[in-house]
């Protein structure tokens, strides 16, 4: 039985549609996240561990998902971004949505070998402003 990493990335399906390295660039990113944070220390108390789901969508997507959220549990990062523990399971887990934008994916739709970088910027900035949020060391 494999273990479950403490950050998870998941795209939507429209995204993997457009874009079909956006699995593996995301693969790679959970690896590469999953890695630093642990070497922040993000997971100290081994009995306690924090999982982070983070949802990649698009801007219609995003609206979606975002409306049926309670704005009262939610944690409003940006306009691309937001959060919420989930608490229906044993296990802490906070539940974040990020929206590839409009301008963002005409620019992706031009030049796809962007696709990496953009996504690592987004994700850094937001499990950035997560670790901020939680009281943890900054990536």
């Amino acid at each position: 039985m494999t273990e479950q990493l403490p950050i998870s990335i998941y795209t939507c399906d429209d995204l993997m549609q457009q874009f079909a390295k956006i699995t593996s660039v995301c693969s790679r990113l959970e690896a590469q996240f999953n890695f630093q944070t642990m070497t922040a220390n993000w997971y100290g108390d081994e009995d306690n561990i924090m999982f982070i789901k983070i949802h990649i969508e698009t801007p219609q997507s995003f609206v979606l998902r975002k409306n049926n959220q309670s704005q009262a549990s939610a944690k409003n990062y940006s306009d691309d971004a937001f959060s919420y523990f989930d608490n229906s399971k044993k296990k802490q887990t906070l539940i974040c949505y990020i929206a590839i934008t409009h301008t963002e994916l005409t620019l992706l739709n031009k030049q796809k070998n962007l696709l990496a970088g953009l996504l690592n910027i987004k994700l850094q900035k937001v499990l950035n402003l997560i670790a901020k949020q939680l009281k943890l060391t900054a990536l």
